[in-house]
């Protein structure tokens, strides 16, 4: 008799061993997903997690904007322009154009004041480039143009056609050209106080004029009494400055000191206290005014060329 185990071969013997490779290709498989799925293109758990928390958040609320509101701030501007009434470009006066031509250092970038008489001059010497009544006109443009009476109300000389400087300008020329510029500035602001502006502006006119205080009140008081009240403001702040002078000459000559010594002890620049001694020196010499008859004060008018 042969053996049982030797005869006859043991079949579930086969299958456990044939299985064992089995298992061992399927761990093998998995092993070899598992690296696949790690690969280059996948994610790791790590990678996963933030990526799983922001789809996880819910998505910004975006606030809405007004429709059209940025098109009503860019039409601001444009309906603002629209709103102001553009104003027409003036037209020269042809007379004035030609006489750019002919005199720009007198008629052009710069004003000068013009000598008296300058009307019939150019007539003379222009008898066909002007009409007599359209170079009236223009001439009278030009005098009160705000450029020229600027440059009266500065004292400016008188200039010729062929622009040579002549005798200043009359010192009741020069107040009222400046009485005229400061009611165009008040009309132009009407909310700005600008009357301690022409008080100071008179009282330099007053200075410049090379006349007593008293003389130029008689030359230049009129009916006004507005103005008239203007006059006496600029005299009271003239005869103020004038007393600080003369005190402060009394001072220098009783301290017995230098003129740089006397600034450095009252804090003063050395020429500022030169120049405030000459003038109060030069006040003390002047003679005492003349006292005025009463007469009726006149209107002091400019000429038709200014």
């Amino acid at each position: 008799m042969t053996d049982a185990s030797t005869a006859a071969p043991n079949t579930n013997a086969r299958n456990a061993r044939r299985q064992r490779p089995d298992l061992a290709e399927q761990l093998q498989q998995l092993k070899t997903g598992a690296s696949a799925d790690t690969g280059a293109g996948a994610e790791t758990p790590a990678e996963q997690q933030p990526r799983q928390q922001q789809e996880q958040r819910p998505p910004r609320e975006k606030k809405p904007r007004p429709q059209g509101q940025g098109q009503q701030q860019a039409r601001k501007p444009q309906a603002q322009a629209q709103q102001q009434p553009q104003r027409a470009p003036r037209k020269v006066n042809p007379v004035l154009e030609r006489l750019f031509e002919l005199y720009p250092q007198l008629f052009g970038a710069r004003f000068v004041p013009l000598k008296l008489g300058v009307y019939e001059e150019l007539i003379a010497r222009h008898p066909e480039d002007f009409k007599a009544e359209d170079l009236k006109i223009a001439m009278g443009q030009h005098a009160r143009s705000t450029r020229y009476l600027e440059s009266v109300a500065a004292g400016l000389a008188r200039h010729d056609l062929d622009g040579n400087a002549l005798d200043p300008v009359a010192p009741e020329h020069v107040h009222h050209a400046i009485l005229e510029l400061h009611r165009r500035r008040t009309h132009r602001n009407p909310g700005e106080d600008l009357r301690p502006q022409l008080v100071a502006r008179i009282a330099k006119a007053i200075e410049a004029s090379g006349l007593d205080r008293e003389a130029y009140a008689v030359l230049v008081r009129s009916r006004d009494a507005n103005n008239n009240a203007v006059v006496d403001e600029a005299l009271a702040e003239l005869a103020q400055q004038a007393a600080k002078r003369e005190a402060l000459l009394r001072a220098f000559e009783a301290s017995g000191r230098t003129e740089q010594e006397f600034a450095e002890m009252y804090g003063m620049k050395p020429g500022e206290v030169a120049r405030t001694l000459q003038h109060a020196r030069a006040e003390r010499q002047a003679p005492a005014p003349a006292v005025a008859e009463s007469a009726e004060p006149v209107e002091p008018t400019e000429p038709a060329a200014d």
